[in-house]
């Protein structure tokens, strides 16, 4: 029996096989066929839903939040721009992950109560003497000196930044952090720093 027969000879098995099953589905339901195919209808695009979720899952997860390249031979890291227009930086400070939002119109890196907290700074004991305008109006800041800041293999260290003592959504990236990369432009929906 070559290939094409043993695969013929299955297709035929299966049919019947699917055919019994069919016709018992139909005697064993015929009082609520229209019900039952209904249901039976609803749990199959259900599955289907399923599947192609599965399938298309890094697809969906790209589109939602589009991930941030790794550093390539030539220094460079590719930023996408998110669904909101916006781009956005996962560095690691103090060793800890922090989500940042670009901001080349911010002067300096700001970070939020929540993420200052997060990197080992106790936003209860720092002096907020420093006053920033936001579009929320002015707000109080404090200093601090971050240990490091790594993105990939390119670590900066001692870094100046300003813990925002308002309600702030996001840590800022600005230029403080920005002017260290020698080169930064935009095109094809991507912001592409080069070291």
């Amino acid at each position: 029996m070559n290939l094409g027969e043993f695969d013929y000879a299955r297709l035929i098995y299966l049919g019947i096989l699917v055919s019994v099953l069919v016709f018992w589905f139909i005697v064993h339901n015929r009082h609520s066929l229209g019900k039952t195919a209904q249901m039976a209808l609803a749990w199959g695009l259900i599955f289907l839903g399923v599947i192609a979720a599965f399938g298309l899952w890094d697809d969906i997860s790209q589109t939602v939040r589009p991930r941030q390249s790794a550093l390539n031979a030539q220094g460079q890291i590719s930023v996408p721009r998110a669904p909101d227009g916006h781009y956005y930086l996962t560095l690691n400070v103090n060793d800890q992950p922090v989500e940042f939002l670009i901001d080349t119109g911010a002067t300096d890196v700001v970070l939020t109560q929540s993420d200052a907290a997060r990197i080992g700074l106790d936003p209860n004991n720092l002096n907020y003497y420093g006053r920033a305008m936001t579009a929320n109006g002015e707000v109080r800041t404090a200093p601090v000196d971050l240990k490091s800041i790594a993105l990939g293999d390119v670590v900066d260290k001692n870094v100046t930044a300003w813990v925002n003592q308002g309600d702030q959504e996001q840590s800022l990236l600005g230029m403080a952090y920005l002017q260290r990369w020698s080169h930064i432009s935009i095109g094809n929906n991507a912001l592409i720093l080069t070291r």
